[in-house]
């Protein structure tokens, strides 16, 4: 469907009445740049510390074991190939702004946000110093290499979580003084076990917890969110979990790969969630790119089964302080087989927790009450309106997020559309919008259902925070009536 030399996607974007905003495009870091910025602010060693640090993305040491060794280590399958080579145009646009820029038209997308490659890494690394010094490094040649391109791209800034001090010293730095305007945050923060660390300290790298940031943390991040929304920023969460719950394997990527945003997705959003944290900043939206919707419409659905069944006063329906003694004990002794040898009752230390039970606190039983959870409908209400779920152009699974029929409460998740142009998945940066576009000539979602995916959702997902966001962009327009005419619709609907 390429005309007069215009490739498809172009076609497609020109039929259009809206435009396309790309949620999450990558680039591919320049090193010899990034080194340069990690030395100018971590010193000269700063380069050869991170290469020599086991967590690095710039680390080859499954390449250096033998099998048995990556056996023996449990080193898992590192990721391999994962930009384009063949396509040398593809592969030099993934890294130079100026071409990108240059092609966006070709792609069919008017405004893209850039998120890194080696950068998804690097607020992850466990050295205290060089975490913050990369994420620094990483984030000042970003805002410089994209700066003169602002109208139709933006950069995130990358915000290590460690602690809520080093989070909200680097968005200070990345909003105020780089001028920034997205940021990623990791979804989690892998900790040593204190009991494992106070036994051994070696100890501590193979037994860790991961705290997910908004419920059991280490910290409370509420400060954080309160930065966030003090400068305006909305937080992002890409976060990898290769390597991490069953994705170990030592021999195969693609078993590791399959799933993995997603899962990474799922835990934050749940403590986000459970933790209360929408309830307390409901002016706050937070996105998980690339893990697709489906994880969010199941969880959705569970979190609704879960209070249904198992809420504060349902759960009393299982407590073992209501079970009838005498009336189990008569039936044990009259429909026991043979092999239960009439040993009914039998002694309490021998009954298992998951049969029986145990007497539970009472604080400890409403385990909604972070979240303020009354009613059934305070979940679509602190669930629907604050989570936006990032959805490659080929995942034919972003049309459940649209299935009113399927989805709890009848809703429609908020999905953005997420290119991941610059990586395997999009193999022809050309076929950005036309890839997307797919959704709709398959009969998968609607063209009403296109539009909120492309770009009435991505524009409510940064502009609750920052009605600002796109302003001098070439969607400037576009968003503000946008949000003009939805302004409107809720007035009405009011009255």
């Amino acid at each position: 469907m390429e005309t007069a030399g215009k490739s498809r996607s172009a076609v497609i974007r020109e039929k259009l009445n809206h435009p396309i905003i790309d949620s999450d495009g990558h680039t591919a870091e320049f090193e010899p740049a990034l080194f340069d910025y990690l030395r100018d602010i971590g010193g000269s060693r700063a380069v050869d510390r991170l290469l020599a640090l086991p967590d690095s993305p710039l680390s080859f040491r499954w390449y250096k074991l033998s099998p048995q060794e990556r056996r023996d280590q449990r080193q898992i399958r590192p990721h391999f190939w994962v930009h384009p080579a063949a396509n040398t145009l593809d592969r030099a646009t993934s890294s130079l702004p100026k071409l990108l820029y240059h092609r966006l038209d070709e792609m069919g997308l008017d405004f893209t946000i850039i998120y890194p490659s080696i950068g998804l890494f690097l607020a992850h690394l466990g050295d205290d110093e060089l975490r913050v010094v990369a994420c620094r490094a990483l984030n000042k040649l970003q805002a410089d290499a994209f700066r003169e391109y602002a109208d139709r791209m933006t950069p995130v800034a990358v915000v290590p979580m460690h602690s809520p001090a080093e989070a909200i010293t680097e968005l200070e730095y990345a909003v105020r003084t780089l001028g920034l305007k997205a940021v990623l945050m990791p979804g989690y923060v892998r900790r040593p076990l204190a009991s494992a660390v106070r036994k051994s300290p070696e100890a501590g790298r193979y037994a860790f917890w991961l705290d997910t940031i908004g419920l059991d943390s280490e910290y409370d991040y509420d400060p954080v969110w309160a930065k966030c929304l003090e400068l305006k920023v909305a937080p992002n969460f890409h976060s990898p979990s290769v390597g991490l719950f069953t994705r170990t394997s030592i021999s195969n990527f693609t078993f590791n790969h399959i799933g993995h945003f997603a899962a990474a997705g799922e835990a934050i959003c749940k403590a986000l969630f459970f933790g209360g944290v929408t309830r307390r900043f409901p002016g706050l939206t937070f996105s998980f790119l690339e893990g697709g919707a489906a994880w969010g419409c199941t969880l959705l659905a569970d979190l609704v089964g879960h209070w249904e069944k198992h809420n504060a006063e349902m759960a009393q329906l299982y407590n073992p302080a209501a079970l009838d003694q005498a009336l189990i004990e008569r039936l044990f002794r009259e429909y026991s087989p043979a092999a239960y040898g009439g040993r009914m009752p039998y002694p309490n230390e021998f009954r298992s927790n998951i049969l029986w039970g145990r007497e539970e606190k009472p604080e400890d039983i409403d385990e909604w009450a972070l979240c303020g959870v009354k009613r059934r409908e305070d979940i679509r209400d602190l669930f629907v309106p604050n989570f936006f779920f990032g959805c490659e152009g080929d995942d034919s699974m972003t049309a459940l997020a649209f299935d009113t029929r399927k989805n709890a409460f009848g809703a429609r998740l908020n999905v953005v559309y997420s290119s991941d142009l610059g990586h395997y998945d999009l193999p022809d940066m050309r076929d950005a919008a036309s890839e997307a576009w797919e959704l709709v000539e398959h009969g998968l979602i609607s063209e009403r259902d296109f539009c909120d995916f492309v770009f009435t959702n991505p524009v409510l997902a940064k502009t609750k925070v920052n009605p600002a966001f796109f302003a001098g962009t070439v969607v400037d327009d576009a968003a503000a009536s946008l949000l003009t005419e939805r302004k409107a619709q809720i007035a009405s609907a009011a009255s």
